[in-house]
């Protein structure tokens, strides 16, 4: 039997028994224990567990399953006004400046990849933090949201016309066959009888049959098969898999939806979420910085190009009338980034594009944004969490 099979899971349990047992002092998102448990057990440090295909599967199911949850927390209402369209034009702005910054260090394809790392948020990361500290509905969390939402969807897009074996012309084709596809979904999902669906989810809620957690993952992986035959990066299909799911449950009574997303998020951040943040840990490639020490100075480099080219153009979406410290809040939020990171960067080093020691500069740059910029958020914020939200496994994978 492989040891990962076994280390994985053992991590599992031991992260958030570290985020608990250091939350009397500061907040640390679980995520950062999970990515720092992986990277000690991996064959650049202890050595204890290496690859694995299966557990390579189950990790991409994960970042799928962290997608879909972010597609099921958009509140297209805010696009309608003033946050969302500065969520969408600091976005447009963050993938101009990070394709210039791309091209300064990596003239090419590898540019393109750096461009579209540099301009993605982690929402996913972002949500059960905001949820945890009470504004997830408020104003703000509704800023924070759009952003996130803007900032995963489009470096998608992006990663869709750009990264795939296609070129941009036919890519851009395909991708509208996918949209009309979608489209077709969740207009499916908007025809049903109203209720039609939660009523039947309600009366399998206690049951065997489950049906809520059943058609969850019939719908993401009927989506994730469709971007992957049409050749897309699957993060697309699982983020609106999330948009149909919602539309599907848009009539549910709040007890009823909050039930459903109780078990969803069990399967997500007890088993799934976990595996994928502990397995891009162990498969981080240290030795890379390790045989050349210079590249570690990159890594706060990298955050601050974060910071410049998606925080600074994130804080456009900030609510009317806000203040400075949510300004500056929203900005470090914005400037979260991983997911897509290691995704972006895994596909350039697949297709030798990019080499390993930029790729594993940018992840960690993306790993030390997760652990600083959502802490430093939320206190110049001046968020309290809620008495509800004592430290989870949702807060945070």
């Amino acid at each position: 039997m492989e040891p990962v099979l076994f280390v994985i899971p053992a991590l599992a349990v031991l992260a958030p028994l570290f985020a608990r047992g250091v939350s009397r002092w500061i907040r640390i998102p679980i995520v950062v224990f999970e990515l720092l448990l992986g990277i000690l057990v991996g064959p650049s440090v202890l050595g204890w567990a290496g690859p694995s295909a299966f557990m390579s599967t189950l990790a991409a199911l994960g970042l799928a399953m962290l997608f879909f949850l972010a597609g099921s927390e958009i509140e297209f209402g805010v696009f309608r006004g003033r946050t969302g369209r500065g969520a969408v034009v600091g976005w447009m702005i963050s993938i101009a400046a990070g394709l210039a910054i791309g091209w300064l260090f990596a003239p090419g394809d590898a540019a393109v990849i750096i461009g579209i790392a540099l301009c993605s948020t982690a929402l996913g990361t972002l949500l059960p933090i905001l949820r945890d500290a009470g504004e997830l509905r408020t104003p703000f969390g509704l800023a924070a949201g759009a952003v996130g939402a803007v900032g995963e969807f489009g470096p998608l897009i992006a990663v869709s016309v750009f990264l795939g074996s296609r070129d941009p012309g036919p890519s851009t084709l395909v991708l509208v066959l996918f949209g009309v596809i979608a489209a077709i979904a969740i207009w499916l999902s908007i025809a049903l009888p109203r209720g039609a669906m939660y009523r039947f989810v309600s009366s399998s809620l206690h049951t065997s049959g489950q049906f809520a957690v059943r058609i969850v993952f019939f719908v993401l992986t009927a989506l994730l098969a469709l971007s992957i035959a049409l050749d897309l990066d699957m993060l697309l299909g699982a983020f609106t898999a999330g948009v149909v799911w919602r539309l599907l449950m848009r009539d549910a009574r709040k007890a009823d939806r909050e039930a459903v997303e109780s078990k969803v998020e069990a399967v997500a951040f007890g088993f799934l979420v976990p595996v994928f943040f502990l397995y891009t840990g162990l498969t981080f490639d240290l030795s890379a910085l390790l045989a050349q020490p210079i590249l570690f100075a990159f890594v706060p480099v990298t955050v601050l190009a974060l910071l410049l080219v998606r925080g600074v153009p994130s804080m456009l979406a900030a609510p009317a009338g806000s203040s400075w410290r949510d300004r500056v809040a929203l900005g470090l939020l914005g400037a979260t980034g991983l997911p897509i990171i290691v995704a972006a960067t895994a596909i350039g080093v697949a297709s030798g594009v990019l080499s390993s020691s930029i790729a594993s500069v940018l992840v960690a740059g993306g790993m030390l944004s997760v652990l600083l910029l959502p802490l430093i958020a939320m206190r110049i914020r001046g968020s309290k969490p809620t008495a509800a939200a004592a430290p989870s496994e949702s807060s945070l994978a």
